[in-house]
């Protein structure tokens, strides 16, 4: 309701109910009639399913269909995710960022004041996590001759690096550098994460890219972020010296 700017009377005169009915199926957790939930997840443009997964567990099984819930879209390469979608994201978080990547140079070309937003989330009291490759390591090197880069992939790396050097000590930002096989790309959001897995020989970009979002029940957003915070465990800190 917050992201769609909907307020409580709002939402309480599109169902036909009183907002003291709202205030319930918010602050106590009740579930709407059917008809109810439907026109509220038709407003918020959600599914009903993410707003009360709850509703699915008791139909069908609730892991399985919970899961089902969390996918929002899927790309057929990571160049098809909308520009739009990305700065959404990125200008909407209000409690975490977290990207893990090699080089993520697209991450700067898509948003070219990635850094200035990236600030502007972290004086928000956004906390933000970077997981960039270590340029000396050796998954870095197969992944170069795996694509077929021809040594550039490092270089690449450093570029890009270039890029966060003003935020890297800033409260509420850590930068970092990981020696580890990257099997996905992950870039979440608060309670959403788009996750570009990697195909062996082809680059990031032409690999698909799936969307999705936090749903009680669902396993596939812990499964993603869980991976994610593994990577950062093997991390070494990166402050914006030359590496």
């Amino acid at each position: 309701m917050v992201r769609r700017g909907v307020r409580i009377e709002d939402l309480a005169d599109d169902c036909g109910v009183d907002p003291k009915t709202v205030e319930r199926w918010i602050s106590l957790g009740r579930v709407p009639h059917r008809r109810h939930r439907w026109t509220a997840a038709k407003r918020l443009g959600a599914e009903e399913a993410y707003l009360w997964p709850e509703v699915v567990a008791a139909l069908v099984g609730k892991r399985a269909d919970a899961s089902r819930a969390e996918l929002i879209e899927i790309y057929p390469d990571r160049a098809s995710v909308p520009r739009e979608l990305w700065l959404r994201l990125l200008s909407e978080a209000q409690e975490r960022i977290d990207v893990l990547v090699f080089s993520g140079t697209f991450f700067a070309q898509i948003q070219p004041r990635a850094a200035h937003m990236l600030a502007a989330r972290l004086a928000a009291g956004v906390k933000v996590r970077l997981c960039f490759g270590d340029p000396g390591s050796d998954a870095v090197a197969v992944r170069d001759r795996e694509e077929r880069l021809g040594g550039t992939l490092a270089a690449k790396i450093r570029a890009s690096l270039t890029y966060y050097r003003e935020i890297a000590s800033t409260d509420g930002c850590e930068i970092r550098l990981h020696p580890t096989t990257l099997y996905n790309s992950i870039f979440r959001y608060d309670d959403e994460v788009l996750v570009n897995p990697h195909v062996y020989g082809e680059a990031a970009s032409v690999n698909p890219t799936y969307h999705f979002r936090q749903v009680d029940g669902g396993v596939m957003f812990d499964h993603y972020t869980s991976g994610f915070d593994r990577v950062w465990e093997t991390s070494m800190p990166w402050l914006g010296a030359e590496v």
